[in-house]
């Protein structure tokens, strides 16, 4: 089990860049997977991106492909999401998910952050 922590949120204008970041707790982060899920308003948690446990492995929500990077520092324990050409529709609570390597439910979230893109 991993403690996530996120950090990075704000108020950007539409066009915008904002970065992301997910600071995990113990030394078991290199061996998991990654991701980070969103939830607008009114609107059910949707997938944004994810890496695998060596980064080697990317997948991403159409979209969002070639506005975001999901990356990983697994020194750091941290994963990033780096995010450009922000639109207002990009508004939401972000979150980071975790889980174990060769699992597929998420078994671990943070708290969210909070993006917010004006036009």
């Amino acid at each position: 089990q991993v403690q996530l922590v996120e950090s990075g949120g704000g108020l950007v204008q539409a066009g915008g860049s904002l970065r992301l970041s997910c600071a995990a707790s113990g030394h078991t982060f290199p061996t998991y997977d990654m991701g980070w899920f969103r939830q607008a308003p009114g609107k059910e948690r949707e997938f944004v991106a994810t890496i695998n446990w060596s980064g080697g492995s990317t997948t991403y929500s159409d979209s969002v492909k070639g506005r975001f990077t999901i990356s990983r520092d697994n020194i750091k324990n941290t994963v990033y999401l780096q995010m450009s050409s922000l639109k207002p529709e990009d508004t939401a609570v972000y979150y980071c998910a975790a889980h174990p390597r060769g699992r597929s439910r998420w078994t671990d979230w943070g708290q969210g952050a909070q993006v917010t893109v004006s036009s």
